[in-house]
């Protein structure tokens, strides 16, 4: 755990991020995968034009030449190739169903897009779709049933595990020789499905109104997430672990500022802070050298996908996705559902932002390493922690909606609301599946948005 004491006041700050992050699409149980009907009305727009891929802010440029070595005009090219191939393999995934077996992609520029599938017959179509196909042994859902079984076990000598959909492995970290053994052992998890990995560092929390600024509670030090609001209250999302309902918090300039509302940790690492009046929330994160960054959604994306973090210890670091529905142990117990990510972190950065050009992708919960050596760290999905506590992402940049005498077409959609992959609406008299995991947003209504939704 990495608990950032408080030792003096007037901290200096610099923070900004990026995530991209995780293709979460509920399986769909058709035999093969079919192109979505085309969506109409003249605002229909491309995945990377609906998640603003093509106006990322310069700062966010600037840390992807530094942490990933991009050009920008590579920088820019691989956050639109992303949001295609998230919308691409989404869109794929409701034709495999259980025969689905992961998606990620590939090169400098995230020009490859892989689908792996359990059945040949699904091959042809996936190629069909613009993707390279795999045949692999094993489905992503009962490899996911097979984690979700040693999760009940697990124990600190086996602190990590997850599906690494590239090798179609269920992989334990492990840092004692012999614990993944006695993990499956215990749970019975056939040991043919398992890679046993042996680490030197134990994951720990990151401890320690805009994203990526610090918070202080008490003895200790964290970051904002993301500015939310709940009716007319404002305030922000965070770690759990930074504090629990009732806490109260300073901000960063050390004046009152709020209260804990709701905290989950371990199981989750979700938290929402109430702020006072004094304080204001804002559609951005903190950017190199304190320029602001918007946020204008929260849809996730691939395995692959570049990704960075703004945190008030470290700033503004890049890196990419690993793999998503991770499991982590840490000393005060187990989590589940955290994306595992290569972008560094420190004590203090928990609870701060990870974003991908635009998007918001989820707040830090810990990891190994620092940001000299390099390291591992992991994120709470920010979509989760909007549905489960009734908050709404403060974002900048939204369509105004229908103008004066344009009707309003009806259904069951609804700005605000969470959705799942795989929900259903009806929307201007049709029903839309949805293909990736966001909260809505006027301008992103489902005939508008065919990276977000699937007419039926």
């Amino acid at each position: 755990m990495l608990r950032r004491s408080v030792r003096t006041a007037g901290t200096v700050l610099a923070a900004a991020g990026l995530a991209l992050a995780a293709l979460q699409a509920a399986p769909a149980t058709a035999a093969a995968p079919t192109a979505a009907p085309p969506a109409t009305g003249p605002a229909v727009r491309t995945a990377a034009d609906a998640l603003g891929a093509h106006a990322a802010p310069p700062e966010l440029l600037q840390a992807m030449r530094r942490d990933l070595g991009l050009s920008r005009t590579q920088a820019l090219s691989r956050l639109a190739h992303e949001a295609e191939a998230g919308a691409t393999a989404a869109r794929v995934r409701q034709g495999l169903g259980d025969a689905f077996a992961g998606a990620w992609v590939d090169g400098p520029e995230s020009a490859t897009l892989t689908v792996a599938t359990t059945r040949a017959a699904d091959l042809p179509a996936i190629r069909a779709a613009g993707a390279r196909a795999r045949l692999v042994p094993h489905g992503l859902t009962a490899l996911e049933r097979a984690k979700d079984s040693l999760d009940g076990a697990a124990g600190a000598d086996a602190p990590v595990r997850y599906v690494d959909v590239r090798s179609n492995r269920l992989v334990v970290e492990e840092t004692r020789p012999g614990a993944a053994a006695r993990l499956l052992a215990a749970t019975g998890v056939p040991r043919a499905l398992v890679t046993v990995v042996r680490t030197a560092e134990a994951p720990r929390p990151l401890y320690d109104i805009r994203g990526g600024d610090a918070y202080y509670m008490g003895g200790g030090r964290c970051s904002v997430g993301f500015a939310v609001t709940r009716g007319t209250t404002q305030g922000f999302a965070t770690a759990g672990h930074c504090g629990r309902a009732g806490t109260a918090t300073t901000g960063f300039n050390q004046v009152a500022q709020g209260t804990f509302q709701a905290s989950v940790f371990p199981g989750n690492d979700m938290a929402w802070v109430a702020a006072n009046t004094n304080w204001t929330a804002t559609p951005y994160v903190k950017g190199s050298g304190g320029v602001n960054v918007q946020v204008t959604g929260s849809v996730l994306q691939p395995v692959g996908a570049s990704v960075c973090r703004s945190g008030s210890t470290t700033g503004w670091h890049c890196g990419t996705i690993q793999q998503h529905n991770t499991s982590v142990t840490y000393p005060e117990g187990t989590i589940s559902g955290v994306t595992r990510t290569t972008v560094c972190a420190e004590p203090g950065d928990s609870g701060g932002s990870y974003i991908s050009g635009s998007q918001a992708q989820g707040v830090t919960s810990g990891g190994s390493g620092n940001c000299s050596s390099g390291g591992t760290t992991f994120f709470q999905p920010l979509n989760p922690i909007l549905q489960n506590y009734g908050l709404t992402l403060k974002t900048t940049g939204s369509d105004p909606g229908p103008g004066p005498g344009e009707p309003e077409p009806g259904g069951t959609w609804k700005a605000g609301t969470v959705y799942a992959a795989g929900a259903v609406v009806t929307y201007g008299g049709a029903s839309y599946r949805c293909l990736q995991g966001h909260q809505a947003q006027t301008g992103w209504e489902p005939p508008n948005v065919p990276a977000l939704w699937q007419r039926l």
